[in-house]
């Protein structure tokens, strides 16, 4: 009988697989299995918090790939070469190609050996920095950061400097970011870029121009370990204050060089051995030059492009802009030169005007004095400051650190408006100029008096040189362009432009004597007269504008009208006038820049110029923005000539006056220069023009004029406008200015003529009268009595019958029987 089933049984259907679940549980019922699983919960609860609070906001890494760094703004001279800066930050890119091995393998000694092994987080080294915060908690001192390279990348690129350990969290995140996003290689670009290494030296290739004045690739081995040590804090291995601690650091870096294999026993201990050899900060030869002219082409790419990186992406200090400027080094070095010399020229004599400045002598003076930022001008005239002073002599230091002795004797001048001597006056604290003399150093003293000067190409109207003063250092007011002054009689040109404009011709008679109007009753009559007081009755127009004469100038504009003389000088870009008689001598204030110009567009052929400092500007890939030069040349790229004529642009500007008139004003102010008031101009060997200027006071003297290939102009006189003294004309002291300019600027120049306009008649006529002449011809002589004169077609002299005519004709024609030159003068009127 078969066994019955026990009464308590129960028995479940199942579906296939539902014995997962007793298995699951069964492992739950293990301890570590429970553990692990509370493990990575926490785990992802943990990532998930710090994705909240630390990397959910953090920067994307990939933007370091475009990333573009605040770059200076470089600019170039009129043959492409490199002459100046405008740096916030002194940086040059470089590729990571353009590193020398040994360089690399220096910072990587001193910052992270391992770099090339770790993917962005050193543990070894973060376990180090986190002991060593642990235990300086509560100290206020600074724990070691333990950052890699990738880290100080993140941290200087990204998020900046804050000290908490937030901040290194974050750190820590974006280094793994950008190990993924970049090759090791751009990561070091990147670091060796823009790295802070003091003395505004960012990037390596700045800071090795900042303390050896090299470029990377010239460095030696010890002088890149120094660069080294200067990432955690260049303020501490200053060479000029902490040079032990800074060969103690670089003995540390080479030690760790050789440790890892970079270099060996031999090589480390010649490197350490080896001196610092930083040039001291205030030593760096100064490459920069035109300070002014600079100056005013940072005022216009800041008005351009704005002055910072938050203005745009071309800014001045940030956007790496590559700015091709007209400036000519020999042009500009000439008329530094010429205006400096005429400021001292004029100011020697008056005395020693003071100390330029007052600092404490005492400890660190060098820094003080190098930041005093005097203009010395000359490159061989050096700031100093007082340290000492006896009864014989004082003690004087120089901005490299350097002493030296000032005897009495070599500061002799006296003290201007009090007298004695300037020694005696001298105190410690004093900051003076100086120039070596021998073994010693002799005082010198910066004008009081200043002045401006410009050099214009006149077919182009780019300006070639500009100087607003004795030293851009000294004073930044570019009297150039900012000073209104009065130009006085180099004005008187473009008045009797608008009288040849008007009918009148360089032969036509105009009274020069007495001159009065009326101007009103409150006002009452005005009378004026010439500088020399006299007058010397009918005379050419020739010979009014060569000799400056005032009642001759006032006469043409009464006739011409002076509407038309305001009109004209608008025209030219000198000025916006009242139609007063005044005017018409000089009275309205202009800059030199602008009466250069205008001077210029005479040379021009009375054609527009607009002067330009900048010829074009690139960004910081070498893409054309701007360019001042806009017009189209047909054919001008063309690949090869098809035989015709040179393709050339359309001529610039618009004509602002009549052409034939614009040369027979440059045509008449040779003679300014040929027997005028710039006669010292004469031996130059060449044909110029211009004309001098001495305004009332005489509180301005002036020279404008030139070649036909440069025209400048040069003004001198007191910031705060007042007398000159008497003796101040512009024929004396700005001519010669201007002299000593063109012996150099126009050593190499071809000789050239201006060139007539076409309708332009050349008639011979009598200096004197005006009148034709038939017989004879014009000699070489300047005060010859026949001359060349420049008509417009139907508006030379007429042949005349009348009797003193035919009598002059007579006694020229008769063999020499005259008493010698004491005829030739009466007949002449005199020698002028």
């Amino acid at each position: 009988m078969e066994d019955a089933p026990p009464e308590n049984l129960h028995m479940k259907l199942r579906r296939a697989g539902d014995g997962l679940g007793p298995a699951l549980r069964a492992l739950w019922q293990r301890r570590i299995v429970r553990w692990a699983a509370y493990a990575a919960g926490g785990l992802l609860v943990l990532w998930l918090a710090v994705w909240l609070v630390f990397a959910r906001d953090l920067p994307d890494a990939d933007q370091l790939l475009a990333y573009e760094p605040p770059l200076p703004t470089n600019v170039r001279d009129i043959d492409g070469m490199p002459v100046h800066s405008f740096a916030r930050e002194r940086r040059v890119e470089l590729a990571y190609d353009e590193y020398p091995p040994m360089l690399v393998h220096a910072f990587l000694a001193a910052e992270d050996k391992t770099f090339f092994s770790h993917s962005g987080v050193d543990l070894t080294g973060l376990a180090g920095a986190v002991i060593d915060y642990v235990s300086k908690l509560g100290s206020g001192e600074r724990a070691r950061g333990g950052s890699t390279i990738t880290q100080q990348v993140a941290k200087n690129l990204l998020i900046g400097d804050e000290y908490s350990p937030t901040r290194k969290i974050k750190e820590m995140i974006l280094a793994r970011r950008i190990e993924h996003a970049m090759t090791k290689q751009q990561i070091l670009e990147l670091y060796l870029n823009q790295i802070f290494l003091g003395r505004n030296a960012y990037g390596v290739q700045s800071a090795a121009r900042a303390y050896f004045d090299k470029d990377v690739d010239q460095l030696s081995l010890p002088e890149m370990a120094y660069l080294a040590i200067l990432p955690k804090a260049p303020a501490n291995y200053n060479p000029d204050r902490f040079a032990a601690r800074a060969l103690e650091r670089r003995d540390y870096v080479l030690a760790q060089m050789k440790a890892n294999g970079w270099i060996d026993e031999a090589q480390r201990a010649a490197a350490s051995a080896a001196p610092l050899g930083t040039i001291h900060r205030a030593a760096v030869v100064r490459r920069d030059i035109g300070g002014y002219f600079m100056e005013e082409v940072r005022r216009e790419l800041i008005e351009r492009y704005g002055e910072a990186a938050k203005d745009g992406p071309h800014s001045v200090y940030s956007g790496g802009l590559w700015v091709r400027t007209s400036i000519d080094p020999r042009v500009q070095g000439a008329a530094e030169t010429a205006l400096r010399d005429g400021l001292v020229r004029y100011d020697r004599g008056k005395g020693w005007s003071g100390p330029v400045k007052k600092i404490d002598p005492g400890d660190g003076w060098p820094a003080r004095l190098a930041a005093a930022n005097v203009g010395t001008g000359y490159a061989d005239w050096l700031a100093a400051v007082v340290l000492a002073k006896g009864a014989g002599s004082a003690e004087i230091g120089l901005a490299d650190g350097s002493t030296g002795t000032l005897y009495a004797a070599a500061a002799a001048m006296p003290k201007r408006g009090v007298g004695g001597r300037a020694f005696d006056f001298l105190a410690p604290g004093d900051v003076i100029v100086v120039k070596r003399e021998g073994g010693a150093f002799g005082l010198r003293n910066i004008p009081a008096v200043s002045g401006g000067f410009v050099a214009e190409d006149p077919h182009n109207g780019r300006v070639l040189a500009m100087q607003g003063g004795f030293d851009a250092r000294g004073s930044s007011f570019n009297r150039a362009t900012q000073a209104q002054r009065q130009p006085g009689s180099s004005f008187k040109p473009f008045v009797y432009a608008a009288a040849l404009d008007n009918g009148m011709t360089p032969a036509s008679i105009i009274v020069d004597g007495p001159f009065c109007v009326y101007q009103s009753a409150r006002l009452g009559q005005k009378c004026f007269r010439n500088f020399s007081g006299g007058n010397a009755g009918p005379q050419t127009m020739r010979w009014g504008v060569e000799q400056s004469r005032n009642l001759m100038t006032v006469r043409a504009a009464s006739q011409t009208g002076m509407d038309k003389v305001v009109k004209t000088a608008k025209a030219m870009g000198i000025g916006d006038y009242p139609a007063v008689l005044a005017i018409s001598l000089g009275a309205g204030d202009t800059t030199v820049l602008k009466l250069t110009n205008a001077y210029a567009m005479l040379a021009n052929n009375g054609r527009e110029l607009k002067p330009t400092l900048i010829d074009y500007i690139q960004d910081r890939n070498g893409k054309t923005i701007w360019r001042a030069d806009t017009r189209p040349c047909e054919g001008c790229n063309a690949k090869d000539w098809n035989g015709g004529s040179m393709p050339r642009p359309r001529p610039r500007g618009r004509q602002v006056m009549d052409a034939m008139t614009a040369y027979q004003t440059v045509h008449i102010l040779e003679g300014v220069v040929q027997r005028g008031t710039a006669t010292i101009l004469r031996d130059l060997g060449r044909p110029l023009f211009g004309k001098t200027g001495t305004s009332t006071g005489p509180t301005n003297v002036w020279f404008v004029g030139g070649s036909a290939d440069l025209v400048a102009g040069v003004y001198l006189g007191y910031d705060q406008p007042r007398s000159l003294g008497g003796y101040a004309q512009g024929g004396t002291v700005a001519a010669p200015i201007f002299k000593q300019f063109a012996q150099v600027a126009m050593k190499d120049m071809p000789v050239v003529p201006f060139r007539a306009p076409p309708g332009i008649r050349m008639v011979r006529i009598d200096r004197k009268s005006g009148r034709k002449v038939f017989a004879g011809w014009p000699g070489t002589d300047p005060k010859a009595a026949i001359i060349w004169e420049a008509f417009k077609p139907e508006s030379e002299p007429r042949r005349t019958i009348r009797r003193e005519e035919i009598a002059k004709q007579a006694d020229a024609a008769r063999p020499a029987q005259r008493s010698g030159d004491s005829d030739f003068l009466q007949r002449e009127g005199g020698i002028y």
